[in-house]
């Protein structure tokens, strides 16, 4: 029986995770926010994107979060430590945005 080789997946030059980033379903998110390197800034862009969107599937907090997470987990060893604490510093200002501290 001779052996079947698959093709060889096509490489896209764009990773599946900037594709979600930039074209969220759930959230309309400002441009380069996760290139801020102010965490306030960037917690209450998260959170007005979030408050404003019709389209998400869980409470305004829950998507804010999950996209800021997904996003740190994502960049993965390309994001600047510096730039990461500045993320995880975001993630406690979103929850002093929702009163959840």
């Amino acid at each position: 029986m001779p052996a079947h080789k698959k093709a060889a997946p096509h490489k896209s030059t764009r990773k599946w995770s900037a594709e979600v980033t930039e074209n969220s379903d759930a959230l309309d998110l400002k441009k380069n926010i996760f290139e801020s390197h102010d965490p306030k800034e960037i917690a209450q862009s998260l959170k007005s994107s979030a408050n404003k969107s019709h389209r998400r599937k869980s409470s305004p907090y829950r998507s804010a979060m999950s996209m800021l997470t997904f996003y740190i987990n994502r960049a993965g060893k390309n994001l600047p430590k510096r730039q990461k604490n500045v993320l995880e510093k975001a993630k406690d200002e979103l929850r002093v945005a929702f009163g959840r501290e």
